[in-house]
């Protein structure tokens, strides 16, 4: 997290504001992987432009927790309006994606109406990317609501999918059940798929609509496979890239501030009020849902839940030590879901209205003027005044690595190691794979030794059959031979 001395070098005087033509940057959004600066960037672009920034964080919408969910502080928010931040309780409150959507937009309307620049914010990619396209579900739920009289309701119920998120249902009678109701959606799953079985089963059981036939719908009103068209035209994405080992040693020193300025403690007194009001209400304890699904929790709550005593002791200081450890670990992977994210689903993708993204080099944070918030600024002043930034969009550059929904669905069978594989990446891997080839290789060599068992087996036939022939005309001899005798004895 920065701080206020941090800002203190790139504060720019509230003299220099200028107001936003909405039409020509309806909104910017920050992306980019945990500890790459996003919220300094933020915060300087929104006193630039006369802004206000949308956080886009599942988990910094709970309140409190500010160390482990890596908030602005007091004293950052107090340079720019920030929203979206310390919103709900996290010991009553569970969170949706549809929930944020519905606030943020509302959000951005009001800033639009008082021409102020939103600056969405945050690592949360679903999160944005609920905000940037429209989803068409939506939309379908309302219009089936219009137009289906009570006969076609009772024939959506009759057709209802019996369906539980805990279900035990095997793998197997779930993609059974999918290829009845929406063939054309089984074909684009492994049979193993269970989490996107489960979810086109549910879009089918929800909303009386086949899932193949609503992504049908959002690319016919100019979407694609992932989602509706774009909410806002001209938006802008800035993408705030670091060298990838520069950028682990930031996060794990990261982790070692937040243990030095109280994170343990944070995680305790949390964990303490969390158990308090659960055993007044009589629930049981449930680590899987709203805050606890935070980076944190899960890594410390073994020694979280031990007794005081013990964890001062040997091995509460191996738990802690093991927990800050896994924290580090699972930060820096993290960081490199958040860059997988935004390549396969905004960079590479030819079939989606991707707003132009801008790459902004964060490595070095001593160059943070020159490499970020200088060509950040410039970007944005060029298409303020409708004209091409100098510095080129980055899907603009990458055409040849671009790929569509329909390559990444086709359906492939490998006879050879009877495994099924989804999308043309996939089945390109297994067949270049040494495993495949191994597989190939044995079972080339084993229908050789069959063919020559078999053409053993051939000749040993024919020698038996020849052998057997030759017997019955020694014998066909003996007999004629025995009867010549006999007659010959007769005269």
């Amino acid at each position: 997290m920065q701080t206020v001395a941090a800002h203190a070098q790139f504060q720019v005087s509230i003299s220099d504001r200028r107001e936003v033509d909405m039409s020509r940057v309806p909104v910017l959004t920050i992306l980019g992987s945990t500890g790459c600066g996003k919220s300094r960037l933020g915060i300087e672009l929104a006193r630039r432009f006369s802004g206000e920034i949308i956080s886009a964080d599942s988990m910094q919408v709970y309140r409190g927790l500010d160390i482990i969910t890596a908030k602005v502080t007091e004293e950052e928010k107090k340079l720019a309006p920030h929203h979206m931040l310390d919103i709900l309780d996290p010991l009553k409150h569970n969170y949706t994606v549809v929930q944020f959507r519905n606030m943020a937009i509302s959000i951005i309307n009001d800033l639009h109406a008082r021409k102020k620049l939103p600056i969405i914010v945050g690592g949360t990619n679903y999160y944005i990317e609920s905000i940037l396209w429209e989803v068409l579900i939506d939309k379908m739920e309302i219009e089936k609501d219009k137009q289906l009289d009570e006969e076609n309701v009772s024939c959506s119920k009759k057709m209802k999918v019996e369906l539980d998120r805990s279900t035990t249902k095997s793998n197997e009678e779930l993609y059974e059940e999918l290829d009845r109701v929406d063939p054309e959606m089984a074909k684009r799953f492994h049979p193993n798929n269970r989490r996107k079985i489960i979810r086109s089963l549910e879009v089918f059981e929800q909303y009386g609509v086949k899932h193949s036939e609503l992504l049908k719908a959002q690319r016919t009103a100019g979407g694609s496979g992932l989602g509706g068209p774009l909410r806002h035209q001209n938006s802008i994405l800035l993408w705030l890239r670091s060298d990838v080992k520069v950028l682990e040693e930031r996060l794990d020193s990261r982790v070692d501030a937040m243990v030095e300025t109280g994170l343990v403690q944070e995680l305790l007194d949390f964990h303490q009020r969390y158990n308090e009001q659960r055993i007044k209400s009589n629930t049981s304890a449930d680590y899987t849902k709203g805050i606890f699904q935070s980076i944190g929790f899960k890594e410390f709550h073994a020694y979280l839940v031990l007794p005081e005593d013990e964890k001062r002791e040997k091995k509460g200081q191996e738990l802690l030590q093991k927990g800050i450890d896994d924290l580090k670990l699972v930060t820096k992977r993290y960081a490199r879901r958040q860059e997988k994210w935004i390549r396969n689903r905004l960079v590479r993708r030819s079939d989606r209205q991707v707003p132009p993204i801008y790459t902004l080099d964060c490595t070095n944070l001593d160059q943070w003027n020159s490499c970020v918030y200088e060509p950040a600024v410039a970007i944005i002043e060029a298409v303020l005044r409708g004209e091409k930034p100098t510095q080129k969009p980055l899907n603009e550059t990458v055409e040849n690595e671009k790929f569509t929904d329909n390559s990444n669905e086709e359906r492939h069978y490998c006879d050879i190691c009877d495994r099924i594989f989804i999308g043309y990446h996939q089945w390109n891997i297994h067949m270049g794979s040494t495993k495949h080839k191994r597989t190939l290789k044995k079972k080339r060599r084993l229908e050789e030794l069959k063919k020559l068992e078999e053409q053993k087996e051939s000749e040993e036939q024919k020698e038996s059959e020849e052998q057997k022939e030759s017997e019955e005309q020694d014998k066909f001899e003996e007999e004629h031979k025995l009867i010549e005798q006999m007659t010959e004895e007769n005269r």
